[in-house]
C-alpha cells in the first residue's frame, strides 16, 4: 500500500514517515498542497493523511480539487482546530475521516487501517476508461466494445495501467506487480507487454513519457 502524508511541520511530518513505514507502507511525504497535488496526478496511492493548514494550496482546497477530477483516494485529515464547523467542512468537500491534533500515534494508525479496508469493500468489480472496458471479477477487457483475448499477463498489466490513469508508472514498479518476485524478469520485458497491448488496442492508449515510465490513456 501507497500512502502520502502531506504536513508541512517537519517533526511531525518525519514521525509520521517513519511511524507508517514501521507498518510496512511505501510513504511518501510532501510539504506543501501545491507539491501533494502534483503527486497524486502523477502517481497512483491508495490513502492520504492530509493536514488542513499548509502554505499555498490548503488542505480544504486540496481535497476540493481532487473530487473535482474525480479521484477518490480515501483522505484522512489531520487538523489543529477542534471546531464543529471545520469537521464538518472538510468531510463534506470529501474528506474521509477526521483526527484532531494532537493525537496518538495508535489511533492514527487504527483509522488508517479502518479507511483501507473499507475502500477495498467498496471497491467496484467494472472500470470503464475512454475506450476501455474491464470487468475485475472475470478478468474481460473490452476495447471499444469489442473483447480484447488477452494473455494473463497483458491482462495485469492493462488493469495495473487502467486503475490509475493519471498517473505514471516506472518499468520497476510495473514489475513489481506483474512479475513479483520473479528476478529473472528483465525490465525490457515491460516494453515488450506494453507493445503487445498497444497491437491489441491503439497507439496511443498507452503513453511513454521519457524518465517517467508508461501511463494509460483510453
Amino acid at each position: 500500500m501507497r500512502l502520502l502524508v502531506v504536513e508541512d511541520d517537519a517533526q511531525l511530518g518525519d514521525l509520521l514517515l517513519d511511524d507508517l513505514s514501521d507498518e510496512g507502507y511505501s510513504v511518501d511525504w510532501a510539504q506543501a498542497g501545491d507539491e501533494a497535488l502534483s503527486l497524486l496526478e502523477s502517481f497512483p496511492f491508495d490513502l492520504v493523511v492530509l493536514d488542513v493548514m499548509l502554505p499555498g494550496l490548503d488542505g480544504f482546497s486540496l481535497i476540493e480539487e481532487l473530487r473535482h477530477q474525480k479521484n477518490n483516494v480515501p483522505v484522512l485529515m489531520l487538523t489543529a482546530k477542534d471546531q464543529v464547523a471545520d469537521r464538518i467542512h472538510g468531510l463534506e468537500l470529501g474528506a474521509d475521516d477526521y483526527l484532531t491534533k494532537p493525537f496518538a500515534l495508535g489511533e492514527l494508525r487504527a483509522r488508517v487501517r479502518a479507511l483501507l479496508r473499507r475502500s477495498m469493500n467498496e471497491g467496484t468489480n467494472h472500470i470503464e476508461q475512454g475506450r476501455l472496458r474491464l470487468d475485475l471479477a472475470s478478468r474481460l477487457a473490452w476495447w471499444q466494445d469489442a473483447e480484447l483475448e488477452l494473455s494473463g499477463r497483458e491482462y495485469a498489466l492493462l488493469e495495473y495501467l487502467a486503475l490509475h490513469p493519471k498517473a505514471y508508472y516506472t518499468r520497476e514498479m510495473l514489475l513489481d506487480h506483474v512479475w513479483p518476485g520473479d528476478s529473472d524478469i528483465s525490465p525490457r520485458t515491460v516494453d515488450a507487454y506494453i507493445r503487445f497491448l498497444r497491437s491489441k488496442l491503439a497507439n496511443d492508449a498507452i503513453e511513454t513519457v521519457r524518465n517517467l515510465g508508461y501511463r494509460f490513456k483510453g
